[in-house]
């Protein structure tokens, strides 16, 4: 039998009788295991996942949607990726301040001050692009997955958070296809700057959520209610049917085959979750990590190309090679252009480790790499201008010079994806050698769509032990080639599946374009593209008008 909501007020008031405000609220914490002895409301196991169309539900965020409790690790995200690393460690240094705040005086104050840190003086702009694009990647890693069942089982769905509503609107509408998002709202001033301080009425925690409830339903009272803790007693009260999620360690977060949509594109330079302790961690680590990379790019520079596999080890980057590399193309008389490497893309490091892993010079062709990463590349790179013509002159020439690498994704993908491939590589070359690569990680990515791209190989090489794996696939058949009178978005198609068949990926008719758009708002053109590609890449059924996170091909790998 339910307990009744007067039982756990009752306790509540006895806290009165405390002399001091500091007292109560100390009080009020160490009798939360009496809250969970004693609860209102049914526990959210109990409650029917069955989908009825005609049911609302409004579901607090933290600690109920959200496996965490705690917020630190969002703000932090924003500090880190919108902002900058000195904004980050303020926040860091302000953190122990916010959590006395919460435990002994109110949860109110405590998100105040770290609403204020991330916020003050940073655009609207900043803030929007890394909600939409860093953020929803550690939403979906902590999804409940008992509470994502009942909301996506209702037809009218309202999530409730203490948060800035523009901290999670984006992941919510986007990848869970929340109705309504209530959230607390940061002032701003005319120049499109956050001031830090909230509108009224402030912080959405107890009462104040229970308004915002009532105000965005009209006073009707929804079906269904799902919150944790006390400070959700007042709006779930309000609910027909209410329920609780129970604080444990046991519950696992949604695992990515369930996400309600996948995670294809992601930006941020964080690969961890940047907890209390984590984020301390990592900011003891940077000072010797930034030392670190510089060493691993200055070494990549000055020493041989066949000593960098030995010497790099010996700083901790793993490079595991797979296959047999084919003999340079001028050791081949028969051979009258060089082979073509048509690789997956992971990093912009992609050609510098293939050519580590040949022991030879090759050259590169790219599409958007700063100047910095040219200068300091170890390898010939060259320029591509996206007009088919030009390119294919160019590659051409370069082909007739030697070896070539070319990742015709045109852009890295941080998933298990590959993007789809652009076919102009296959009209040119008929010796083409498919590479499958990827790498791993613990701490930074060393990829960004937002940020500068000539501090990518610094974070990449900022990781404790960074690895890279390359396997040499045989060489195409003639008679796969368009030589042997296949089309050249044949080709294209067959050493995608290849490549994600051998990586155990999946291919996507997804664009370089669509992945600017979602996290940049932009196509990522910096020059003009030809018009007659497009109009032959629309005629082949290749062109992606909207994105769209489920464009995959009918293909899955084995």
């Amino acid at each position: 039998m339910l307990e009744k909501v007067w039982r756990v007020d009752l306790m509540w008031d006895h806290l009165n009788v405390w002399p001091s405000r500091a007292m109560r609220k100390l009080a009020k914490y160490f009798s939360r295991q009496a809250y969970t002895n004693h609860r209102p409301f049914d526990i959210v196991d109990n409650c029917c996942t069955e989908t009825d169309l005609k049911q609302v539900v409004v579901c607090d965020l933290e600690g109920t949607l959200l496996i965490s409790r705690s917020s630190f690790s969002y703000f932090m995200l924003l500090a880190f990726d919108a902002d900058s690393a000195l904004r980050a460690f303020f926040l860091l240094l302000i953190w122990p301040l916010a959590w006395l705040s919460y435990h002994l005086m109110s949860e109110s104050l405590a998100l105040q001050i770290l609403i204020f840190v991330t916020f003050v003086g940073m655009k609207d702009s900043a803030i929007e692009g890394a909600s939409q694009a860093v953020l929803p990647k550690f939403f979906l890693e902590d999804m409940h997955p008992k509470t994502l069942k009942i909301l996506n089982a209702c037809g009218k769905r309202c999530v409730i958070t203490a948060m800035p509503r523009i901290m999670v609107e984006p992941f919510l509408k986007d990848y869970l296809s929340v109705d309504h998002v209530l959230g607390s709202e940061v002032q701003l001033t005319s120049g499109g700057r956050f001031t830090g301080f909230l509108k009224s009425p402030g912080v959405l925690v107890g009462a104040q959520k229970l308004e915002a409830v009532r105000k965005s339903f009209a006073m009707k009272s929804p079906d269904i209610g799902i919150g944790d803790c006390s400070t959700d007693h007042p709006f779930l009260a309000f609910c027909k049917k209410a329920y609780i999620v129970v604080e444990s360690k046991t519950v696992l977060p949604v695992p990515k085959e369930n996400y309600p949509k996948p995670l294809i594109f992601h930006d941020g330079r964080l690969a961890i979750r940047p907890t209390p302790a984590i984020t301390l961690a990592l900011f003891l680590w940077m000072p010797m990590g930034i030392v670190l990379a510089i060493s691993r790019i200055a070494l990549g520079l000055f020493v041989p190309l066949g000593w960098s596999y030995p010497i790099e080890a010996l700083l901790g980057v793993t490079l595991r090679v797979k296959g047999s590399p084919p003999a340079p193309a001028e050791a081949a008389q028969h051979k009258k252009l060089g082979i073509l490497f048509v690789c997956s893309h992971r990093t912009l490091l992609d050609p510098i480790f293939v050519s580590i892993a040949l022991r030879r010079h090759v050259t590169a062709v790219t599409y958007s790499i700063s100047r910095l990463t040219e200068a300091l590349s170890p390898i010939r790179t060259v320029r591509l201008t996206r007009c088919r013509l030009q390119d294919a002159k160019q590659m051409k020439s370069l082909l007739e010079e030697g070896d070539l690498v070319i990742c015709p994704e045109g852009t890295t993908c941080r998933e298990p994806y590959l993007l789809r491939f652009s076919s102009l590589f296959a009209e040119l070359a008929d010796h083409i050698v498919p590479v499958t690569i990827n790498i791993k990680h613990s701490v930074f990515h060393g990829t960004t769509a937002r940020g500068w791209k000539g501090m990518d190989a610094l974070f990449f090489f900022m990781n404790p032990s960074p690895s890279y794996y390359i396997e040499f696939m045989e060489e195409l058949p003639v008679e796969l080639t368009c030589a042997g009178g296949k089309s050249s978005f044949e080709v294209a198609n067959y050493i995608q599946k290849q490549l994600a068949r051998s990586l155990g990926f999946q291919c996507t008719n997804l664009t370089r374009k669509d992945k600017y758009r979602i996290l940049a708002g932009h196509d990522g053109s910096h020059a003009p593209v030809d018009s007659q590609q497009e109009e032959q890449d629309q005629r082949n059924g290749k062109v992606t008008k909207a994105v769209n996170h489920n464009m995959f091909t009918t293909w899955k790998p084995r």
